[in-house]
Parts: structure tokens; sequence; C-alpha cells
């Protein structure tokens, strides 16, 4: 293999493979980047691969000689990352000593790699079914979502998103049992059914995805400054991602994700309208408290002079109040949230106002954009607080 490439392109190349390389990888070759150099198309591919995980990209190159081998992610990423940007690099290898060469005009740089024949495939979906998603309202989608999946990893599930299709909208879905957020985007998506399976059920297709592949798939596509489609195609516990030059596989989290729909109420006794940037900058001044204790923050509702009270007690530290306004048109509450659940809550609403509706102190409690532009909702359980008598 002799290739030359761009330094800046080889380092970008590699910055995103590595985020699908194992930490503690099962097998030697894992920790490794496979790197495959094409004359015939002019093009050096990349890939990582956890075996949950998957990214691959590719780029324009000036390939001489055809091959492939893979090399230490991080050694390698080191290396290209520290070469001048200012020189192009020649990469060549021996494919019976695995040795593989790095040069630069600062310089040159030799490692020893591993045959690519022991790294594995990525999984393809041949067969199943194929949507082409529209990137900017994917990228809204999963920022909606992502942040409140949990992080527990006995709890396998709720560490993913769940993700429902129909002919045109696409939704989405994360909880960690403390809160919910759910999203739905119309005219988000077109099915392809040709050379696919006819017998799929489109209007019930879901599937869960892990956080971790999801947030790559968000960090790749929210770079992008085009309006391109992605392609999602989707069968046998695999989910492929196919979006420009780059593609992101995945495994999907099998079983049957919670019925989160009977977990928002009906309707509601009580609604409270707030400015969102005056609630976010007030709950985040009072945080500072809050967090000193427990993250529990007070929200008390003054119907006679329309404001809230949001009030933090850290214990042997101190307290810290603030008022905001707001349109109060029923019966005074007070309310106890972790604080942390509501700002992440509220930084990915883009209305500038947002509906707070509850029916007690101790049942669930929904933020909900005031703009219906999209439709978004974000329960939280509130924690219940002692009476101070």
């Amino acid at each position: 293999m002799k290739l030359v490439c761009s330094q800046a392109e080889f380092n970008s190349a590699l910055q995103l493979v590595s985020r699908a390389v194992a930490s503690r990888p099962s097998h030697p070759v894992l920790a490794n980047v496979l790197l495959i150099a094409d004359a015939g198309t002019g093009r050096l591919s990349l890939t990582g691969f956890d075996l949950n995980l998957g990214i691959q990209t590719s780029f324009l190159a000036s390939v001489e000689d055809s091959g492939a081998i893979t090399l230490p992610a991080r050694l390698l990423g080191e290396i290209v990352s520290k070469l001048s940007v200012d020189s192009p690099i020649t990469v060549s290898s021996d494919n019976e000593s695995q040795q593989v060469e790095l040069v630069s005009k600062s310089g040159s740089y030799q490692m020893r790699g591993m045959s690519s024949e022991d790294f594995p495939d990525l999984p393809l979906v041949e067969s199943g079914t194929s949507f082409k998603i529209n990137a900017k309202a994917l990228v809204q989608t999963l920022r909606a979502t992502l942040f409140a999946s949990s992080t527990d990893e006995a709890k396998q599930l709720l560490t993913g998103v769940h993700l429902s299709f129909d002919a045109q909208s696409i939704k989405a879905a994360a909880t960690d049992g403390h809160r919910l957020a759910v999203l739905e985007m119309q005219n988000a998506l077109n099915l392809e059914k040709s050379n696919f399976d006819e017998s799929s059920d489109y209007e019930e297709f879901a599937v869960t995805l892990p956080s971790r592949s999801l947030r790559e798939v968000e960090r790749l596509i929210s770079s992008w400054k085009t309006e391109d489609m992605v392609s999602l195609f989707c069968d046998k516990g695999q989910v492929v991602f196919l979006a420009a030059d780059q593609i992101i596989t995945s495994r999907t989290l099998e079983g049957v994700y919670p019925n989160y729909s009977q977990l928002i109420p009906e309707s509601f006794s009580k609604t409270f309208k707030i400015d969102r940037k005056l609630l976010i900058s007030a709950l985040e001044r009072v945080a500072v408290l809050a967090d000193q204790h427990n993250n529990v923050i007070k929200l008390d509702t003054k119907i006679d002079s329309q404001v809230i009270s949001i009030t933090a007690d850290a214990q042997d530290v101190g307290s810290g109040s603030e008022v905001i306004p707001a349109t109060i048109n029923s019966e005074d509450i007070q309310i106890a949230f972790n604080v942390r659940y509501l700002l992440e809550g509220l930084k990915v609403i883009e209305s500038d106002e947002i509906n707070l509706s509850c029916n007690a102190s101790t049942t669930p409690a929904v933020l909900s954009p005031v703009d219906e532009k999209t439709c978004f909702t974000y329960l939280v359980m509130p924690v219940q607080i002692r009476s101070e008598n």
C-alpha cells in the first residue's frame, strides 16, 4: 500500500472513526483502525469497530498502490495530529512485515500494524426496512431526547432512544425512569420499499438504539453544511446509517420498550406559562446552592402577584431564592424538582415560552413549548418534600 493524502483530512477522519474503537478491546485488533487504500477510486477508507458501534469514512487520496492494514488507533491518531498541517503525508506499508511508514516534511515515523484479515467486517444490511430521513430533522430529534436516556447499564433498554416511524414522521422517546422526553417530527422521512422486505409493516416499525451510537450519528450529521438526506437500513438486530462518505453501524437494543404514552397525563388542572430564558437563568443561579446539597429546588406559584418563587436550601451551607413573572390561572401549588432535570429539558426546547403543567405536587409535571411548531413533551417526576411543621 502506498498513498499520499492531506494531513487535515487524515486527522479529521481518524478523530471520527476512533470514537468507535474499543477502549478495552476483547481482541487486540479491535484497538486498531482499518485503513483501505483503493487506487481505482482514489480514496482512503478508515474504519473503527468495537463490535457494537462501527464508524467508517473515506476521503480522496493519491493512491499509488492499493492495500489494507490495521494500525493502533491511539498511536496513529497522536502521530498524525502532530504532523505539519502544511505538508501532505505519505503512507506506505510492507504487506509481509505489516510495517507502516508515515512521512511528512516534519519527519518520518514507523509503526507495526496487524493484518486487515483479522479485522471484523462491518455488518451490512441487505434486506429489511429502509428510510431516507431529513438530516436536520434527525439531528433535532436526537438532541431533544438523547439527554434523557439512562446511564445505568442495569437498565439496558433505557440506555437507548426508542425510534418509531410511519410513512412521514419520526418519533423519538428516551427515559431514565425519572424523566421522559418525546419529540415527533412530521414530514421528516420517505420510505423506500423497493429491494426490501415487502412484508414489513411500516406503520408499526420501531427500533431502540444505544444512545452512544446515536450521539455519534448526531455529532456527525450536525457538522454537515448540506441538506442531504440520511439513509437508514434496519434488519436482524443491526441498523446502518449511511450519510455522504460516512457509515455508522449499530446493534439494536432488544426487548419491549416501556409504553411511555401511558405515563403522560391526559389533562392537567394547573398550567403556568413562563418565559423560558428567564426560567433557565433563575434556575442556573439557584442551582449553585442546590448543587451543594441534593440538587432539589422548590417552585411556589403566587396567583395574586403572578410570579413563581424558586428556592434552594442547602443545609449548613446557605439558601437562595429567585422570583420570576408567570401567567398563572389556577390555584397555588408548591412542587419540587431535581434542578438538573429541569435545566436539561428546558435547554432543548426552542420556544420562547413554555408551559409547565401538573395536577399535584406528587404527580408528573410536563414541560412543553408554547410555540406549536414542534410536538415536544418533557415529563419530569417531582421530588417529594417533607411538610414543614
